[in-house]
């Protein structure tokens, strides 16, 4: 059995031991006594595993947005509904340990339980062949779900509006700073983007970038893009 969610995985333990303890629910682990260990720390684990390959792989391949933007992103791709849909790519459920009562509810289904899974199996992957082995794992997912129509919503801004004036060579746009405020750890800026000097857009972040975006962002909106 474990054989076959390995193939799934992608990826063949060392040490199976992980692998089944990121399959055991603490309703299992309560039934035996205690005398099987449950998921959560590996899940705790591999919270913090996805966090950083994630952060590190758009940081480096999303260099158009700025930092909320890309805060956005990474709440999208490791949330609860992503993970979930991960694991069940992998067939996970069928090969979870549930206690009775847990089957009988339709645990192997639920949610939360197979997101909490996925970041159990990351950390059993992590801890058995290293950090990059837990990255090859972790990116088949991200690196296709980044390219996703359904995260459009991330899109560059600035290069959509640039991409519309082109259109009228004539058309001049620009990106200006009306406003600075607060101390230096936490500043906030204001920026108009014109056209042809006229003000088709506002928008105000905690960086140049975040606030250039929210104002060309603005200016689609109100061009009906």
């Amino acid at each position: 059995m474990l054989e076959e969610l390995e193939k799934n995985i992608g990826y063949c333990f060392s040490n199976k031991k992980y692998l089944k303890i990121a399959l055991t629910h603490s309703s299992y682990s309560n039934e035996s006594n205690g005398k099987l260990k449950s998921y959560e720390r590996l899940e705790f684990l591999g919270d913090s595993v996805l966090s950083i390959v994630t952060s590190d792989y758009i940081f480096k391949n999303c260099p158009e947005l700025p930092e909320g933007e890309l805060s956005k992103l990474r709440a999208s791709l490791v949330c609860e509904k992503t993970l979930c849909e991960f694991s069940k790519k992998l067939d996970v459920g069928k090969y979870l340990k549930l206690s009775r009562g847990e089957k009988r509810s339709g645990g192997e289904n639920r949610a939360s339980l197979l997101a909490d899974v996925f970041e159990s199996i990351t950390a059993a992957i992590y801890l058995d062949g290293g950090l990059e082995e837990a990255k090859k794992f972790i990116l088949r997912f991200i690196e296709q779900e980044v390219k996703s129509p359904h995260l459009k919503s991330m899109r560059d801004f600035k290069t959509d509006l640039q991409e519309i004036v082109q259109k009228n060579p004539e058309d001049k746009i620009e990106y200006v700073l009306v406003e600075e405020s607060g101390p230096d750890h936490d500043k906030s800026f204001i920026v108009e983007v014109r056209l042809d000097e006229n003000v088709i857009g506002r928008g105000k972040g905690k960086s140049k970038k975040e606030a250039e975006q929210k104002a060309a962002k603005e200016a689609l909106s109100l061009m009906g893009c």
